[in-house]
């Protein structure tokens, strides 16, 4: 309880962000797929619609990690990132429980918040809750699919924000892979790559195809990922578990950005000036 009493804010904001995301992710999948939206019947490509919905989807995490919230709480909005960080030695148990409860609670807020706002346009076919299931390929695909997006997720968020050069761009290279994986790997799986994500469209629809596919997959795949990057460049390497830490937002992780200035203090005052 001490640990929930100090860190609230944290738990709040990363149930807020993923609430956020798939409020924008319904939106803006009912405004390109609803058969009876003017955009959806203006353009009759499918696949610029999917790639249309990609840009807002990619766009929209950029914006949420850049956020002061996303500051703050790292911008994990997925339990696999803070599961992978919790192995990787920056996320305290407690920390990574609470985080992955109210991502989950917060991403199941926002999909009834978009069932309010949008009804049969959001509830029924071909939009149906954004439900992530296996496409035409079956689940094996599904599942490959999941396992790589995950793995390249995570791979290039340690790549880049344990870097001293990349570091402040890293969810920038995050949303723009979501803006590909929306649009290359989601006819394959729905595009999951996030327990929580999958869940909180899974339990207002009660759609469980293949759910734990979803859940496991993601793990592993982020979880590889990790174990790769530390096999090549040691625990040492691993700074925190922030995607953007060019912020004087605080950090609830175990850090050590600023035990070995990887964070210049110089170029902190010169962004204030």
């Amino acid at each position: 309880m001490k640990t929930l009493k100090q860190h609230w804010p944290e738990y709040l904001m990363e149930a807020a962000l993923l609430g956020l995301f798939m409020v924008s992710a319904g939106v803006f999948t009912v405004i390109f797929e609803y058969p009876n939206s003017p955009i959806h019947q203006a353009i009759a490509n499918a696949d610029l619609r999917r790639l249309l919905i990609g840009v807002a989807m990619g766009m929209t995490a950029i914006v949420l990690i850049y956020s002061p919230w996303g500051k703050q709480s790292g911008a994990h909005m997925n339990p696999a990132v803070t599961l992978t960080f919790y192995r990787l030695g920056k996320v305290k148990r407690q920390d990574a429980a609470f985080y992955v409860l109210f991502q989950c609670l917060g991403g199941v807020l926002g999909v009834y918040l978009v069932v309010l706002a949008l009804r049969n346009g959001f509830t029924q076919p071909p939009v149906n809750y954004i439900v992530t299931v296996p496409g035409a390929m079956g689940w094996l695909a599904a599942l490959l699919g999941e396992f790589v997006i995950a793995f390249i997720m995570m791979l290039t968020v340690l790549l880049t924000s344990n870097h001293k050069k990349f570091s402040r761009y890293t969810g920038i290279f995050a949303g723009c892979l979501v803006m590909l994986y929306v649009f290359l790997e989601a006819p394959l799986s729905g595009f999951g790559m996030n327990p929580a994500r999958s869940f909180a469209s899974a339990f207002p629809a009660q759609i469980w195809t293949a759910f734990p596919l979803y859940i496991f997959a993601p793990l592993v795949g982020m979880f590889s990922a990790a174990e790769l990057y530390l096999s090549v460049f040691g625990q040492r390497s691993v700074k925190c578990a922030k995607l953007d830490h060019h912020t004087y937002k605080r950090c609830i992780f175990r850090c050590n950005y600023n035990q070995e200035g990887e964070v210049d203090l110089s170029d902190r005052l010169s962004r204030l000036g």
